[in-house]
């Protein structure tokens, strides 16, 4: 008789743990297969003679451990992103101007644009576009530019005021200040709007003192400079109060001839409709 020769099958299970990646935010197609990397949670505890797969120093793998530069590191931690508001976010959008990143502001909010701008400065520098700034991306952009000023902070506005000149406690007045760069319309020591300001250049200062508007002008046209300036409250022979386009657009990289130029359009319609000739002017500094 013959002996019955038994014979044992061994069957092999590989889990590689790959996924399909899409293409990045450029547009450019990568690798279609992305390998996930261990990201430090401990694998569960397998028993000997287990199949080894997937396993780093478990029983029954046969792959070392990971140890120094080969063990996972952590996520730098994210300082900020989309929502967040305040001065850090200020000097973040100042500093992306600085290497043409960004373009509007300085607002002190983390909106689209601005997470548009950080995603763009990280791809560049082969870092994850993820859109949020970490202390990665915070340490290279701080290597890359100098500490913002008051006015690149605020080059489009939004500063706060201080406080009122004690020449506009008492009636109407367009309380105006050269140093915070701001306008209060006050009644009686009350203040009932604030809004950002400009001023003349060296060559066309704004005159400093206690004026009165003598004049409204709703479409005015300068005659001396052919240019518009609407809303205009005139206070100091040519100067006026008035809204200007140019300082929407540019901000505190420009200067008027020697008016106040309002930015906020809305602002300055609404600031027209209330005063009234004889109301009380007061630019201090």
């Amino acid at each position: 008789m013959g002996r019955a020769i038994g014979v044992a099958a061994a069957a092999l299970a590989v889990v590689t743990g790959c996924t399909v990646q899409a293409p990045d935010g450029d547009g450019k197609r990568r690798s279609p297969v992305h390998i996930e990397i261990p990201d430090g949670t401990p694998s569960p505890a397998r028993t000997p003679g287990g199949d080894g797969a997937g396993g780093g120093g478990g029983p029954g793998s046969t792959a070392p451990a990971p140890t120094g530069d080969d063990r996972p590191r952590a996520a730098p931690r994210v300082l900020w992103s989309r929502g967040d508001t305040g001065r850090d976010v200020r000097e973040l959008q100042a500093r992306l101007r600085q290497v043409a990143w960004l373009f509007d502001g300085p607002t002190g909010t983390y909106d689209e644009s601005t997470q548009k701008a950080v995603s763009g400065f990280q791809g560049k520098r082969g870092l994850p576009r993820t859109g949020k700034t970490d202390t990665v991306t915070w340490q290279r952009l701080l290597g890359m530019t100098r500490e913002p000023g008051k006015w690149d902070l605020y080059l489009m506005g939004g500063q706060p005021a201080d406080p009122p000149d004690p020449r506009c406690a008492t009636g109407r007045v367009l309380c105006v200040d050269k140093t915070s760069r701001t306008l209060r319309w006050m009644v009686d020591g009350r203040t009932l709007s604030t809004m950002a300001v400009r001023f003349g250049s060296a060559y066309t200062p704004t005159r400093e003192g206690v004026f009165s508007v003598y004049w409204k002008s709703r479409d005015h046209v300068s005659t001396l400079y052919d240019s518009p300036m609407p809303y205009a409250m005139f206070f100091s022979g040519g100067q006026a109060v008035h809204y200007s386009a140019d300082f929407a657009a540019r901000g505190y990289a420009g200067a008027s001839h020697g008016c106040v130029n309002v930015r906020d359009e809305a602002a300055i319609a609404g600031l027209f409709a209330q005063v009234r000739n004889g109301d009380k002017v007061v630019v201090s500094r």
